[in-house]
C-alpha cells in the first residue's frame, strides 16, 4: 500500500498500535488484567507475533506486552484474533493507563494481594472509564511493601501496602539479642533499659519485624493499611508523589482514586500532568476533595464537561 497518512497512524494508535521508528510497521500493545497473563494468553500472543508481526514479543515497563512489526493492513486481523482469544490491545492516549502491580501476591515481603487489587482497579477504571478522556495520561501503580519495586510514589496514583507493628511492652522480656532489633532493615528498633523501643518516626511499617519476637511483644494491626501517593512522575521531569498524611484501609482506596481522577479532570488543563496541576492549584485543594463526597455528587457533570484549555 502507499505511504501511510498521519490520520491513519493516529487512528490505530488509539487502538493500541504504535508506529515502529523508521518504518510503516506497528507494535500492538496487549494489556493484562491485574498484570497477569495466562499460559493460553502467551500461546495466542505468540501466534499473533509469528503470523502478523515480526516474531518478537516485548515486555514493557507497565507490564504489558508489545508485538512489533505488524503491517497496517494486518492490524484489524490482529484485533479480531485478540478479541476471539481474550486479548485486548490498548493502553495509549490521555486516559487511564494499564495498572501495574508488583508480585506482592506471592512475594515473601508482600503485605497483601497486589495483583488482586490491580485487577479490581483494572476492571473498575481501566475498563470502566475506557471512554473517559483525561487532561493527560494517568498512571496507577500498586506496591506490596515499602521496598517500592513498582515505584508507587512515581506514579500519578500510587498504593503501597503497610503492616503497622503494635508493641505490647508488657510482653517484652528484654532479650540480650532482640530478634526484632536484628531483623529491622531500617534500624529503628533498639533496646533501652532492658526494653525494646521503636523509633516510630523512622519506621516504614514494612512488616519485616512481624512475628520475629518469640514472646509476641510485636504484632501487626488487624488489617493491612495503605500509603497513597499523588502526582508522581519520572522522566525528563521528575516529581515525587505527595503522600496522604494518613494510612487508609482497603475499602477507602477506590473511592479516593475516583475522587482524585474527577478532581484531575475538572481542574487540570489539557496536556498537564496530575502532579503539575497539584503544584499549581495546591495539595490542600486536592485534600479537600478527598475528604468530602461533594465531588462524587457531581460525577456525571464533571465527566460530561469539556476539558479545560489554557486561556
Amino acid at each position: 500500500m502507499g505511504k501511510l497518512t498521519n490520520e491513519q497512524i493516529v487512528s490505530v494508535k488509539a487502538k493500541g498500535f504504535l508506529l515502529n521508528r523508521g518504518t510503516e510497521l506497528f507494535s500492538g500493545r496487549i494489556v493484562a488484567p491485574g498484570t497477569i497473563f495466562t499460559a493460553e494468553n502467551l500461546v495466542d500472543m505468540a501466534y499473533i507475533a509469528k503470523n502478523m508481526g515480526n516474531g518478537s514479543v516485548i515486555a514493557t515497563s507497565r507490564l504489558t506486552v508489545e508485538l512489533p512489526g505488524i503491517p497496517y493492513e494486518k492490524i484489524e486481523e490482529a484485533i479480531l484474533y485478540g478479541e476471539e482469544h481474550g486479548l485486548h490491545f490498548g493502553g495509549t492516549g490521555a486516559k487511564i493507563r494499564p495498572v501495574t502491580a508488583c508480585k506482592g501476591t506471592t512475594c515473601v515481603f508482600g503485605n497483601f494481594d497486589t495483583q488482586g487489587l490491580a485487577k479490581k482497579i483494572h476492571e473498575e477504571y481501566y475498563i470502566g472509564w475506557n471512554k473517559v478522556s483525561l487532561p493527560h495520561k494517568f498512571k496507577i501503580a500498586v506496591g506490596g511493601c515499602p521496598n517500592s519495586c513498582m515505584k508507587p510514589s512515581l506514579n500519578d496514583f500510587g498504593i503501597e501496602g503497610r503492616k503497622v507493628p503494635v508493641y505490647y511492652e508488657e510482653e517484652c522480656k528484654g532479650c540480650k539479642v532482640c530478634a526484632v532489633e536484628k531483623s529491622c532493615p531500617v534500624k529503628c528498633v533498639s533496646m533501652q533499659d532492658g526494653k525494646m523501643q521503636i523509633d516510630r518516626e523512622n519506621c516504614k511499617e514494612c512488616g519485616v519485624c512481624i512475628g520475629k519476637c518469640p514472646f509476641k511483644a510485636l504484632r501487626p494491626e488487624s488489617e493491612t493499611k495503605y500509603q497513597l501517593f499523588f502526582g508522581g512522575t519520572w522522566g525528563k521531569k521528575t516529581r515525587m508523589g505527595t503522600p496522604l498524611n494518613r494510612l487508609v484501609s482497603e475499602e477507602e482506596i477506590l473511592p479516593i482514586l475516583e475522587k482524585v481522577m474527577l478532581w484531575f479532570r475538572e481542574n487540570a488543563y489539557q496536556k498537564e500532568r496530575f502532579g503539575l496541576a497539584i503544584d499549581r492549584i495546591g495539595f490542600d485543594k486536592l485534600e479537600e476533595a478527598i475528604n468530602s463526597d461533594e465531588i462524587l455528587a457531581r460525577k456525571e457533570e464533571i465527566l460530561a464537561a469539556p476539558l479545560k484549555t489554557r486561556g
